[in-house]
């Protein structure tokens, strides 16, 4: 999906509503901007409870985890449906 928005006078940019409600966004939540190079992703920002208790239900299931293994963990915790 590719949806263009204008930059307003302060730098800010309305996220579209099919958007917010594709993530689940309220207001007043808070998101998260990654910059990789030229791109930037926009992320709801993950619960930090339900991102442990993810994390050590897989570091127990998968005893040797490198850190490769946990940036790609990381990684599709984030990929859209």
């Amino acid at each position: 999906m590719i949806i263009k928005r204008p930059l307003g006078e302060k730098g800010q940019i309305v996220i579209p509503k099919d958007i917010r409600r594709m993530l689940g966004l309220q207001s007043g939540e808070n998101v998260v901007f990654e910059v990789r190079s030229d791109d930037v992703r926009i992320k709801k920002e993950e619960d930090v409870k339900e991102f442990l208790k993810k994390f050590f239900s897989i570091a127990r299931s998968e005893r040797n985890l490198t850190l490769k293994d946990l940036k790609k963990i990381e990684e599709e915790s984030y990929d859209l449906p």
